[in-house]
């Protein structure tokens, strides 16, 4: 007969040792430093860092170690404004979801991120239904989607779309446009998976399976409401199309609209005798939330960060980090060629450049297609998108290119904002190409705002679903 053994022991130690948070203001005059120390675990270093990167908060240092049973980390932070984090708000909320009364160690994991909105299952938008899309990115795919959704009578909530490689992946929210509720009629959901399904084939027809090659076309209505929703679209980017290692590298030029060879981020995989760890160093342009997307990779497959340093110096960011895999190994070869590759998908994905089109109306069913379909008709091509309902306003953003993958005409924007009309408030900002950004950077006055951390890039910030409906419930 085995002994008895009290579940609640496996969190006895964690219970003894809660997490403690610092938020310092006064060690940095031009930061905010967010010290914290924990018991450690599998995935505590992305559950921090994903922490801060959803309140838009840019990391441009960080000197992270968990050797053995404890986690210390500290990291350099501002907002937004490239200032000191002061806002009372965001520090309470740094310090509930980081601290003693988190979920950080107490099975955190399975129970979903603490930070606001970020997750498939967004309480803040009722009740839904999550559809995952993935498949061959073309002009005008999005706004046949979500014409389809339209018309099945889907109202959309929200939504998430990234392009990469020619690939792309969708989260989609909607509800029962008629009962306001999540869709429960199987039927329903299956016509509107099959319509969907026919939509990603497009006019080639090719299935799923088709000549054994890889998924060209995937909908899946999701049934774990806890996934992050950035988190998501790595995982459906990385299995369709990052563990297809041949021509990674020139498709990633293609469809980065001409990314320049000195763009490509500088990764190696070196090993470390002295301590028997495989070091990964990275240099890349710096942009928000690139610490993110790299831990996410590493933690997605199975790798340890043991210690870390990261650093920013207004253009490009540079980190070297130590790792193992889960079992203590440190990584072969053929390992280190695959980790490489995919650390470049994950970070050129959120590289956009063009025009940011920033689009408020009142919501209603359809909202969604009407505006996608005109951008349709303008030739335009959405790279990024984000879509959310906060009460009775629908938002949108969209990263637009011409169908050509160069930026877009100005006469086209302003026919676009005729034939939108005066019912929706429309903004369009610019986001500089790489080398314009690179001479930004060094400009007087300009290098304050990228030594931030955000980086030459994120002076136009991707729309953040999660940071909008953090302040509306504030």
């Amino acid at each position: 007969m085995l002994p008895y053994f009290d579940p609640d022991y496996e969190y006895f130690n964690q219970r003894i040792n809660p997490p403690r948070v610092c938020i310092d203001n006064s060690t940095c005059s031009d930061c905010t430093l967010v010290k914290v120390d924990s018991m450690n675990k599998n995935g505590i270093l992305l559950e921090v860092v994903q922490v801060l990167s959803d309140l838009d908060l840019a990391i441009s240092k960080a000197y992270i170690t968990s050797d053995g049973g404890w986690f210390m980390d500290v990291f350099h932070v501002v907002n937004k404004q490239g200032q000191k984090v002061t806002d009372e708000k965001t520090i309470q909320h740094i310090e509930k979801a980081l601290g003693p009364d988190s979920n950080l160690l107490l099975g955190g994991e399975k129970e979903g991120s603490s930070s606001p909105g970020r997750s498939v299952g967004m309480h803040s938008i009722g009740d839904h239904n999550a559809i995952e899309l993935k498949g061959s990115d073309r002009t005008g795919l999005l706004s046949e989607v979500f014409a389809v959704l339209a018309e099945l009578g889907c109202n959309v909530l929200a939504a998430e779309a990234w392009t990469h490689r020619t690939r792309v992946a969708c989260v989609v929210y909607v509800n029962d446009a008629a009962s306001g509720q999540a869709i429960d009629d199987e039927s329903k959901l299956s016509r509107i998976e099959q319509r969907l399904q026919h939509v990603l084939r497009g006019h080639t027809g090719v299935g799923d399976d088709d000549d054994g090659c890889r998924p060209v076309a995937h909908t899946n209505f999701s049934a774990g409401s806890n996934t992050h929703v950035d988190r998501r679209l790595h995982q459906l980017m990385h299995a369709d199309v990052d563990a297809d290692l041949d021509g990674a590298v020139s498709g990633a030029a293609a469809s980065s609209g001409g990314e320049d060879e000195e763009d490509r981020p500088e990764i190696s995989v070196e090993h470390c005798e002295e301590k028997d760890y495989s070091v990964v160093n990275v240099k890349c342009r710096d942009r928000s939330k690139l610490l993110f997307d790299i831990v996410f990779t590493l933690t997605d497959m199975e790798y340890v960060v043991s210690h870390a340093s990261v650093s920013s110096d207004g253009t490009y960011g540079m980190q070297e980090l130590f790792i193992r895999r889960k079992d203590g190994c440190t990584l072969e070869k053929d390992e280190a060629e695959s980790l490489i590759k995919c650390l470049e998908a994950a970070i050129s994905r959120r590289v956009t450049e063009g025009f940011t089109l920033e689009l408020c109306g009142r919501d209603r069913v359809g909202f969604v297609s009407d505006v996608t379909r005109v951008l349709r008709e303008h030739g335009l091509t959405v790279t990024r998108a984000g879509v959310t309902t906060v009460g009775e306003q629908a938002i949108n953003v969209f990263y637009v290119r011409d169908a050509s993958g160069q930026p877009v005409d100005m006469k086209t924007i302003e026919g676009l904002r005729v034939q939108i009309g005066q019912t929706v408030m429309l903004n369009v900002r610019s986001v500089p190409s790489s080398a314009a950004a690179a001479v930004a950077a060094k400009a007087p006055g300009q290098r304050r705002q990228t030594a931030s951390g955000a980086g030459a890039l994120s002076k136009v910030s991707f729309f953040s679903i999660g940071n909008l409906l953090a302040k509306l419930r504030a």
